[in-house]
């Protein structure tokens, strides 16, 4: 990835992680992909496993979401959901999309670096919105989710990434400055 932190437009560079989240039988799990861009979360998926099935989810909802971008470098750790047969098919069904991955032991492409943006989403929400017991079932634990992403997350919280700006705001700011730009030129 050439250690490209913060690309200069949305859809350049997505990540990809997975995480547990507590219920009262057990687990479910959380799979998002976040745009480097403006630490934007443009998919994710809810399961009772953390498998290929799940990120696969999380990819095609960005996909679709994001209108299908052209291009895009999608990161992620060598977790075996994202080094799977499955995984790859879904990478290989979007326009340009190439896969990179964090290299085992080094401290630039490890949690440090690339996979952090994603892994601060998830402290976020667990130390924001999770209770501290978690959550009843599967059913309550999505809605809790979709309500801090859709509901909190893009829209109200502040980012210092983005001085101070939701992840909402920066992309409304770069496309209206893009905009502007097409129409004075």
């Amino acid at each position: 990835m050439n250690r490209n932190f913060s690309p200069s437009a949305p859809n350049q560079v997505w990540t990809g992680d997975v995480t547990y989240i507590r219920i009262k039988d057990g687990w479910c799990y959380l799979a998002v992909v976040l745009d480097l861009y403006a630490r934007r979360i443009v998919g994710f998926a809810i399961s009772d496993s953390p498998d290929s099935v799940l990120t696969a989810k999380a990819l095609q909802m960005a996909y679709n979401s994001r209108l299908k971008p052209s291009s895009v470098l999608f990161h992620s750790d060598q977790g075996t959901h994202y080094t799977s047969q499955k995984f790859a098919e879904s990478v290989a069904s979007c326009d340009g999309m190439t896969q990179s991955m964090s290299r085992k032991g080094n401290c630039w492409e490890s949690k440090h670096c690339f996979d952090a943006p994603t892994e601060r989403f998830f402290r976020s929400f667990k130390t924001e919105w999770m209770p501290k017991g978690g959550y009843e079932n599967s059913a309550e634990a999505k809605s809790a989710i979709i309500d801090y992403i859709w509901g909190y997350y893009q829209t109200v919280r502040p980012h210092s990434f983005n001085d101070y700006l939701t992840p909402l705001e920066k992309e409304k700011r770069y496309f209206n400055k893009n905009l502007l730009s097409g129409v004075l030129n």
